[in-house]
């Protein structure tokens, strides 16, 4: 089996993926615009050739490096870049070369905007935002808000994260949005309140759960992004039963085969007409890709498991054959930001959780906005051990 990876060098823990998958026994070809010399010795260990091009956004130079593995190594099973950034790239390649493990070019666009999206949801049966695509007439804007009410929340209809991202909350705030309306697509939706929580795992052939977890995140990501507030959230111990049927009906919906996922949803801390009660579920959005930064890790952490593995298996084999019945945990994961007075050092957070703590370190500035710049991540056994966790390590002085 011929795998080739996008950019396996990014994020950096993603050269487990490609060891997975050579221990597998799948032939495992990387693909990126990294100096083969900068490149992890981990990674270069999995890699039967790298191939170099100048520019990964430069796509007949990726055309011509997979003609290339295709005149050597015979048919190409399997591209993958498990990131967000590269998802169309992917699918493309897909396209141009026949490969029918994954998503082709005419289906990617279902994945990446958050409009499209909606229409899979409502197919799931699960609820889903109202919402108006932005035009440059702000009196339809107005007469959304008419119908959904103050305030609203505007982002771009294809984009990853809470980055521009913004919560209108006034008449003000929707006349200044408008008198600098951004040139790419935005999309206009109720405001939701509710706690993110996130469906996460590996799909097989028919888009089954071959694993499923589930993150829980602070009340508010846009918040800790535009206001660089400090950072946690954690690897829940169990699944909810209601959150995993929503998961399973989604990825059926979106006909999600073959990937690591990450679903986000709400769990309504406030009942909203048309959607639901308080505990309810609502979905957010869908991404096809593992969850971001160091999340994988933490999954592995809270399950007592490989995700890595267990996605290599989904490759060659369909299935996997890690135990997934091992003691569970919370995985918790706290960031410090830089400039704030916090009431307990760096030695005492240490001296307290050292036993438990399972990664520390300081966060690179491309993640910071969102993740934080000092992380901890602990590996605790109660919920209440979590909070006492998070309260100790994030307490201002």
């Amino acid at each position: 089996m011929n795998f080739v990876f996008i950019s396996p060098h990014f994020p950096k823990s993603y050269w487990n993926f490609c060891d997975r998958l050579k221990k597998n026994g799948v032939n495992v070809l990387g693909l990126a615009d990294a100096p083969y010399d900068e490149l992890p010795q981990e990674l270069k260990n999995c890699l039967t050739e790298y191939y170099k091009v100048n520019n990964l956004e430069n796509y007949d130079e990726v055309l011509r490096a997979m003609g290339y593995f295709t005149h050597k190594y015979g048919k190409i099973d399997w591209v993958e870049s498990n990131n967000e950034y590269w998802l169309e790239m992917d699918a493309q390649i897909r396209s141009d070369f026949n490969i029918t493990t994954g998503m082709k070019a005419h289906e990617i666009g279902f994945f990446k905007s958050k409009s499209a999206m909606k229409e899979f949801y409502h197919k799931a049966g699960v609820p889903v935002a109202r919402h108006h695509m932005v035009t440059n007439n702000r009196e339809y804007g107005f007469a959304f808000i008419e119908k959904v009410g103050y305030p609203v929340v505007v982002k771009p209809d294809i984009g990853v994260g809470a980055a521009k991202t913004y919560k209108l909350k006034c008449e003000e705030d929707v006349h200044n949005f408008y008198n600098e309306l951004p040139e790419i697509q935005y999309i206009m939706e109720e405001f939701i309140e509710g706690a993110i929580v996130s469906f996460d795992g590996i799909s097989g052939n028919e888009a089954e759960v071959i694993f499923g977890t589930s993150n829980e995140f602070p009340p508010s990501i846009m918040d800790i992004v535009n206001n660089l507030d400090h950072v946690s959230y954690h690897t829940v111990k169990e699944v909810s039963p209601v959150l995993r049927d929503c998961g399973e009906r989604v990825l059926k919906a979106f006909n999600a085969r073959n990937r690591f996922f990450h679903l986000e949803f709400f769990r309504l801390t406030k009942a909203k007409e048309g959607l639901g009660e308080v505990g309810d579920i609502v979905a957010l959005e869908v991404n096809m890709r593992a969850p971001g930064g160091y999340t994988p890790d933490m999954i592995n952490f809270a399950n007592s498991v490989d995700v890595y593995q267990i996605w290599a298996d989904m490759v060659a084999f369909g299935k996997t054959y890690e135990d997934l019945n091992k003691q569970h945990y919370f995985a918790v994961y706290c960031a410090r930001r830089d400039g704030k007075n916090y009431l307990h050092s760096h030695e005492e957070i240490m001296e307290r959780y050292g036993d438990r703590m399972v990664m520390r370190e300081r966060m690179p500035e491309i993640f910071s906005q969102a993740m934080g710049n000092e992380m901890y991540t602990a590996k605790l056994d109660t919920a209440e051990e979590k909070d006492e966790y998070i309260n100790f390590v994030l307490a201002l002085a």
